[in-house]
């Protein structure tokens, strides 16, 4: 099977360990992941702002980049999302026919990060160990978009070492939403607070999720409140095999 990963803007330019950590779990399975270099970003930012036909040229660049791989790897609900369900809606309104069938081809091997382990690979023991307490938030996109279910708690279930302890209100949106933390500062900050308080009364060590935007959202306002909680994306922990250094 020819794997790619699409590592995201996001990322690949403030995460790039996440990227790392999906490379190393696919590694350890068997699966070698190329990157290919012709890749940029998947046109969520201007699609979700109104800049729909100038994203019509990212879907074109990702449909050209990704076309010979068997599995196209996303570690983000989000961009996962952005892809499988939008890219198709451009390519029809905006593309020419070849655009059109090229997105449809390809849209069945595009995969989120923990849909991939799990339905495509069949696994969720990874051989990770983790001896943490740890919390998993489900962003909007992985819970309400691509509708994981409870794929990645499966997947922190069988890291060994690891104490799985339940978020409060854990399905509540943590008020990022790209540009709506900025356009709706004030919004997005009441419910930043509703989600800390959430985590701390978790006792969680560490809060993942499969979307770092929110875990970077969460993270700072734990971090501006002196709390010690630490945001790790789940492909993060997922890599770990002799338990993360403190």
């Amino acid at each position: 099977m020819r794997v790619a990963l699409f590592i995201t803007c996001f990322n690949d330019t403030l995460f790039p360990g996440s990227g790392r950590a999906v490379v190393s779990v696919l590694e350890r399975l068997g699966h070698t992941a190329d990157f290919p270099t012709e890749q940029t970003c998947c046109g969520q930012m201007h699609f979700n702002t109104g800049y729909r036909r100038d994203a019509v040229p990212l879907v074109t660049r990702f449909a050209r980049t990704f076309a010979e791989y068997d599995a196209v790897v996303i570690p983000s609900a989000s961009c996962a999302g952005m892809v499988r369900e939008n890219h198709p809606l451009l390519a029809e309104r905006y593309g020419e026919t070849v655009l059109q069938r090229q997105v449809d081809e390809l849209m069945p091997r595009v995969h989120e990060f923990t849909e991939f382990l799990t339905d495509v690979l069949g696994v969720t023991d990874v051989g990770a160990h983790f001896p943490r307490r740890v919390a998993y938030h489900p962003t909007c996109h992985s819970l309400r978009g691509l509708r994981l279910g409870d794929r990645p708690q499966r997947l922190l279930s069988a890291v060994d070492g690891l104490e799985r302890v339940d978020l409060p209100s854990a399905d509540s949106c943590c008020g990022f939403g790209g540009t709506f933390a900025v356009k709706n500062a004030d919004t997005s900050n009441a419910m930043l607070a509703d989600k800390a308080a959430a985590v701390r009364d978790s006792g969680a060590e560490v809060l993942c999720a499969a979307d770092n935007s929110c875990l970077m959202h969460i993270g700072g306002g734990l971090s501006r409140q002196g709390d010690r909680v630490r945001s790790m994306h789940l492909a993060e922990i997922l890599a770990s095999t002799e338990g993360e250094p403190w």
